[in-house]
């Protein structure tokens, strides 16, 4: 068994508490998101934190058959755990499997980029769509794959739930009891309300029917059946 810390006070504690409970597995301190090539191939990874982007250096030091276990993090859903198995060819597949937070991996945190909400520009409106349909794990599969870069947080309230929409460009939406508050040239609110019908009209699929294909480009997010492609992604250069 191997194990890869990057904060080395943790690295040195987790070594201390290892060795008083009896175990001696191999460790590094250093970054995870490069795996241990020395020691691989491994049939079993599993990362104890969140990524936005698998690691390809994780799915190249399976061997083929292998399984990849890890909570997934994007902008639209805070965290769902996928279980991924390698074939020979070097790409890894499976399926999601619940929903799980785990702090993300350092090297992939935003840098709180977005541009900020003007809201000299908000308009109210009524809405149809409640909000806490946005909130189980399919939907926000579904939604998260047709609207990239797109984050939802959510939060109870003496109304029901309330869900706030935001983009890079600042464009947002707000919405609780029936009521949206639009802000922006983007009108999130109609994208998220077109994404949710068309989620609906899928049969509301729950998120064990939602998969993940990662190859050396990048990743694919998939419905029922791996050439049922929703959402792809391709790696940035470097």
């Amino acid at each position: 068994m191997h194990s890869i810390e990057l904060d080395p006070s943790l690295a040195r504690l987790a070594a201390q508490n290892l060795a008083r409970a009896g175990h001696a597995p191999r460790l590094r301190q250093g970054d995870g998101g490069r795996g241990w090539p020395e020691a691989a191939p491994f049939d079993r990874i599993v990362s104890t934190c969140a990524v936005r982007r698998v690691p390809y250096a994780w799915v190249g030091q399976l061997r083929p058959g292998g399984r990849l276990v890890l909570p997934l993090h994007r902008e639209f859903w805070s965290g769902a755990v996928v279980a991924l198995v390698r074939s020979p060819d070097g790409t890894a597949q499976g399926r999601f499997h619940g929903g799980a937070s785990y702090m993300l991996m350092r090297d992939q945190r935003g840098d709180g980029g977005e541009a900020d909400v003007d809201s000299s520009t908000a308009r109210a409106s009524a809405t149809d769509l409640d909000p806490a349909a946005l909130l189980s794990l399919g939907a926000a599969l579904y939604l998260g794959a047709r609207l990239p870069g797109v984050s939802l947080q959510h939060a109870g309230t003496e109304d029901g739930v309330r869900v706030w929409a935001r983009a890079a460009d600042g464009s947002a939406a707000t919405a609780a009891a029936g009521e949206v508050v639009r802000y922006g040239v983007r009108d999130l609110w109609s994208e998220i309300e077109a994404g949710h019908r068309a989620y609906v009209r899928e049969g509301a699929p729950t998120s064990d029917a939602f998969g993940l294909t990662v190859t050396a480009e990048g990743h694919e997010v998939w419905l029922h059946d791996p050439r049922n492609t929703i959402a792809r992604e391709f790696r940035p250069e470097g």
